[in-house]
């Protein structure tokens, strides 16, 4: 989710804007939900959701996927298209939201890799334990993290649902009151601090929090793994360093996890 001006509506509360070659979704409140260049649609459009396929950095060849929050699809589009060895879950609690992305923003068919579940994404993390080795929370509510997705239970159960060294990525505004709340609360589920990432146009706080694994990476790996992505699915992860190194513990040779 990402901060929005304007709309044109559609049916439920659900909006659909095309500005300067860019399709937008809207869904209550003031907030993009996602967006796709017309000229450029299998493209990340958004910096935040760029920001938050830095997983990679933490888990750079996943092969469970599972997503709380479709919007638009352009991050589990990108996923679907560009990582053939990875299978996705996404669960979605409104099926009108799926409905708009397939019609509007190229959302796929569900195949043997990709698989949609209508429902609320914290009660489907309770009942996946062990399941995936990358947990994506993106839920939002009228402007604000879905209250579901950011308790101590929810954390709990999104430890469990990861498998050893698997990393959960989720998406705040970077304006939340409730952040410290937040990330204290990750802290206390995982065991460490979540590892933060302010999104390019610092609208959005994206947060990693790793399921075991070693207690620091080298910035030398890191770089390594920012250039594979770049060379297997063109993203450009490199630019996100510089910002990992600005806002959490480490070295000069290396990330504490």
């Amino acid at each position: 989710m990402k901060r929005l001006r304007n709309g044109l509506a559609v049916p439920k509360a659900i909006e659909i804007v095309e500005e300067n070659g860019v399709r937008v979704l809207q869904i209550g409140g003031d907030a993009i939900q996602s967006a796709m260049r017309l000229d450029a649609p299998d493209m990340l459009e958004l910096d935040y959701v760029r920001a938050m396929m830095s997983f990679l950095l933490f888990c750079p060849r996943p092969r469970q996927i599972l997503m709380l929050g479709l919007g638009g699809g352009s991050m589990a589009r990108f996923i679907h298209q560009r990582m053939p060895d990875a299978r996705l879950a996404v669960v979605e609690i409104d099926p009108g939201v799926v409905t708009v992305a397939r019609k509007y923003f190229r959302f796929p068919e569900e195949d043997e890799r990709l698989e949609v579940v209508i429902g609320d994404g914290a009660a489907a993390v309770a009942r996946r334990p062990a399941s995936c080795d990358v947990l994506v929370v993106d839920g939002f509510v009228n402007g604000s993290v879905a209250g579901s997705l950011c308790t101590r239970s929810f954390y709990e159960a999104a430890f469990s649902a990861l498998r050893p060294q698997g990393v959960m990525v989720a998406n705040f505004m970077a304006d939340d009151g409730k952040l410290e709340r937040h990330c204290a609360r990750i802290e206390k589920a995982f065991g460490r601090a979540p590892i933060l990432l302010l999104a390019e146009e610092q609208d959005n706080l994206i947060a990693f929090a790793v399921r075991g694994g070693p207690p620091r990476l080298a910035w030398s790996q890191l770089r390594a793994r920012a250039r594979a992505s770049n060379a297997l699915f063109g993203l450009e992860l490199g630019e996100c360093l510089a910002a990992l190194k600005e806002r959490n513990p480490g070295t000069g040779r290396f990330l504490d996890l």
